[in-house]
């Protein structure tokens, strides 16, 4: 259905087209000008072939004009002619005159020869970089009616066609309006009896009565989620679709790129739920920020997704009504003297109970928010309360510069008779002399010679873990002395039971060797 604003933009198009009509083929009439002297005659040629004779050359463009609307009148939509139109003048007053009647149909016989194309009247609808042509306003109200019919299967909301504001030309837009007022309540949904709880309800049944009569049930709101113009144009034949291909076209589902903001809550599970994709996909799309699936995403992070969506959305507000379970957030106790990778639950949560009217708004199938606007709590729920570090854990580093590791940490052959065959630690081999520095800062424990392990330095470090270095040349600090990571503690050597020149590194937790790779930066 058009408004009377789709009308005054037929007209105004059409006017205007029909202008554009009469001159949008080419005429070199600068000869015509030229012709002056009285009695002369004017011979007239359409692309080389004589229509007629005049005596009057001012009158030429005049019947020309005059053969291309007798040509346009045949025909709703807009011909294109390849025509050159030339003159040729001569003083032979005895020269036979023809009359213009007479011209004008030769031109014209011409024009309908030479016709290159016929373009149709269209209405053109576009969204975004999406365009459909139709041939009438009819097909464009039903091909929108159609795009909302799945989220409105009531037909509660209407589409108009209106003017668009923020345009200076004649373009329409849609406008979708809910059909009546809502209702005076007598027909609202009262909450359901639900589960193990069915025993309490009977003592909230008068309130939730009470409550509940403001609320309808159901779509509040839709409209299209992208900006749709529709302007009359032309268009070849071939590029106008039928009413069910445009259909298809605007409401079939296809692969979208977009970017989605993490939220509170957001897992790489969750957003490709949202998003109707898979984690593969995320992986594949964001493969930076993105790299596994253990990867860590925070809220505010962008990411790409890609979701099949119509080219034409529909957004739609839905008040609902839902029992459930719910979690209380998190409560946290800082602990100014834990590290940030220490805590403790103080409290174990508990499930509540409760009823929920909600605004719930989706894109298509997708829900985009929601909006408790109405809560029953029949069963407060209690929170999970966690005690937690503030400090930030030391980070440990390789504790020289180059060199080549010769063994690894764990089972081996033993390299030397007396060496071990599980090695606890990691070797580096480099010169005698290289500069050892301490990995992580701590206070230095031991500072001497320690058998096997040659001349060896042991630092303990604030998170409890210690490091040792062994067979050094020289030492530069001494037990109990503190130092800060990254502080110059000794030189490589090859003391102790070793096979050469080398540095020995290992890190420990809870006084046992661990692998010291899973934490050097």
């Amino acid at each position: 259905m058009l408004t009377r604003y789709a009308r005054i933009i037929k007209y105004s198009h059409v006017c205007t087209m029909i202008l554009i009509g009469l001159v949008s083929f080419f005429i070199d009439l600068g000869s015509v000008g030229k012709v002056k002297e009285t009695g002369s005659r004017v011979t007239i040629f359409v692309n080389g072939a004589a229509v007629g004779v005049t005596d009057d050359a001012s009158k030429v463009e005049d019947l020309v004009i005059r053969a291309r609307k007798k040509l346009a009148a045949e025909s709703d939509g807009l011909t294109l002619i390849n025509c050159d139109i030339r003159v040729n003048a001569k003083t032979d007053v005895f020269n036979h005159i023809d009359d213009e009647e007479t011209i004008v149909n030769n031109i014209y016989q011409v024009f309908a020869a030479n016709v290159l194309k016929t373009k149709e009247p269209v209405y053109e609808v576009k969204i975004n970089e999406f365009t459909v042509n139709l041939r009438t306003a009819n097909e464009v109200h039903q091909l929108l009616i159609r795009a909302k019919q799945k989220y409105d299967e009531g037909d509660d909301f209407v589409v108009d066609l209106v003017l668009d504001p923020t345009r200076e030309l004649n373009v329409l837009t849609t406008s979708v309006t809910k059909t009546g007022e809502p209702g005076d309540g007598s027909g609202a949904v009262m909450f359901p009896t639900a589960g193990v709880f069915k025993q309490v309800n009977g003592i909230f049944d008068i309130a939730e009565q009470q409550d509940v009569s403001q609320f309808h049930f159901g779509v509040k709101d839709l409209d299209f989620g992208e900006n749709v113009e529709i302007v009359q144009a032309y268009a070849d034949p071939e590029k106008i679709s039928t009413l069910e291909e445009a259909i298809d076209l605007v409401t079939k589902e296809q692969e979208k790129s977009k970017i989605y903001e993490v939220v509170a809550g957001d897992s790489l599970s969750v957003i490709a739920d949202k998003n109707n994709t898979t984690i593969d996909n995320l992986i594949a799309l964001n493969p930076e920020t993105i790299p596994n699936t253990k990867a860590l995403i925070r809220p505010g992070d962008e990411i790409k997704v890609n979701s099949p969506e119509p080219e034409l959305s529909v957004i739609r507000m839905e008040e609902v009504y839902y029992e459930e379970n719910y979690n209380k957030p998190i409560e946290y106790i800082d602990n100014d003297e834990w590290f940030t990778n220490e805590s403790r639950v103080v409290r174990e949560p508990v499930d509540g109970f409760r009823k929920v009217v909600a605004d719930i708004t989706y894109r298509n199938d997708s829900e985009e928010s929601r909006e408790i606007i109405y809560e029953d709590v029949v069963v407060e729920a209690v929170a999970k309360v966690v005690e937690r570090g503030t400090k930030v854990p030391p980070t440990y580093l390789k504790p020289i510069s180059g060199g080549r590791m010769t063994s690894g940490f764990g089972k081996r052959k033993a390299p030397k008779r007396g060496a071990s065959t599980y090695h606890k630690g990691i070797d580096w081999a480099t010169p005698v002399g290289t500069s050892v520095c301490a990995s992580s800062g701590g206070t230095v424990v031991r500072a001497g010679w320690g058998s096997g392990y040659g001349y060896v330095v042991m630092i303990e470090h604030p998170d409890g873990k210690q490091t040792r270095y062994g067979h050094l040349s020289k030492i530069l600090v001494k037990a109990g002395q503190e130092v800060k990571q990254g502080q110059k503690i000794a030189l490589s050597g090859n003391t102790g039971v070793s096979t050469g020149p080398h540095i020995h590194f290992e890190i420990l937790v809870n006084g046992v060797q661990v692998n010291p790779l899973k934490y050097l930066q």
